[in-house]
């Protein structure tokens, strides 16, 4: 959970202040640093009301425990969160290169306008909207108990994280290619996502909302067992001890959705995931090369008039 926290955090706070850095040093940059003190007053309110939104999100899902239906609840908020995340990835991918271009021409309508209220209504929603992707994340990555995983270690190591990477950035001492960097992160995220799907299904079958063709496709127990307890079990009923400790299988599964006895629809969900997100990636670079290198046909159509 720990590492899953560092990712999303890391994550999210550094698109935030990526965005409100980019906006802060256009702002010194055209001589208006007036203005700043209007961007930082929209991020702290945007802080603030993301907490508030955790607190309302917490309420929500003790209600739902109360009723019996946590579980429904949780299913739901992993399946959203799959597919946020992949939202996330693709739609950084495809505007980290303009992001830049697209901040500043907003502040410079702003600034035209003496439109205070407007910078402080943007930089709000800026750094809101990561706030609450990062609580629903949470609330999916740690089934529903939000204070666990802003308490522990990893959101505070990702927040951290964030702030040393986006201030050597802005100090020049760090130049990455925002389009690469967002590649390799968005990398992990995929991950994360694949095995909330997966941890989704199987949560699923224990209840018997979906059944299953093929419950064990094989056993990786005497290997890596998913948690301590079927380690104990294992070593208990076998007399020999697994190779990896059930620590680790913890750690796999709550990063990566592993599973010790997957079913065959857990197993065809993780892999038919992939398959999407490569089909989705290679159709998107295909229209992208069209629109930058016109085929022969529309060349030759283009010129018919011409020749």
């Amino acid at each position: 959970m720990e590492v899953q926290a560092l990712l999303i955090t890391f994550r999210e706070a550094l698109e935030a202040l990526l965005i409100i850095g980019i906006i802060t040093s256009y702002l010194k940059r055209v001589n208006h640093r007036e203005y700043t003190k209007y961007v930082w007053l929209g991020a702290a309110l945007a802080v603030a009301a993301s907490v508030g939104v955790a607190i309302l999100f917490q309420v929500v899902l003790t209600g739902f425990a109360a009723m019996a239906s946590e579980i429904y609840l949780k299913i739901g908020i992993m399946l959203v969160s799959t597919l946020l995340l992949t939202q996330m990835v693709f739609w950084m991918a495809e505007h980290s290169q303009h992001i830049k271009k697209s901040v500043e021409g907003k502040m410079d309508q702003f600034i035209t306008a003496g439109n205070v209220v407007g910078m402080v209504i943007h930089s709000f929603l800026v750094v809101l909207r990561e706030g609450v992707e990062t609580v629903f994340f949470f609330a999916a990555i740690t089934h529903g108990n939000i204070g666990a995983a802003l308490q522990g270690w990893g959101a505070a190591t990702g927040m951290a994280i964030a702030a040393l990477v986006s201030y050597f950035f802005f100090k020049g001492t760090m130049r990455i290619p925002l389009k690469t960097f967002f590649k390799v992160t968005g990398a992990f995220i995929v991950l994360i996502a694949a095995g909330l799907l997966v941890q989704a299904i199987s949560m699923m079958q224990d209840i018997g909302l979906i059944g299953s063709v093929m419950p064990h496709v094989y056993d990786l127990t005497w290997l890596l067992p998913e948690h301590p307890i079927d380690y104990e079990h294992y070593l208990r009923d076998h007399g020999v001890a697994p190779i990896f400790s059930g620590e680790v299988g913890v750690f796999l599964k709550a990063l990566f959705g592993y599973s010790s006895m997957p079913s065959l629809e857990e197993m065809i969900a993780y892999i038919g995931y992939f398959v999407v997100i490569y089909l989705l990636v290679t159709s998107r670079q295909g229209q992208k090369n069209s629109k930058e290198h016109p085929s022969a046909a529309a060349l030759k159509e283009k010129t018919k008039g011409i020749l």
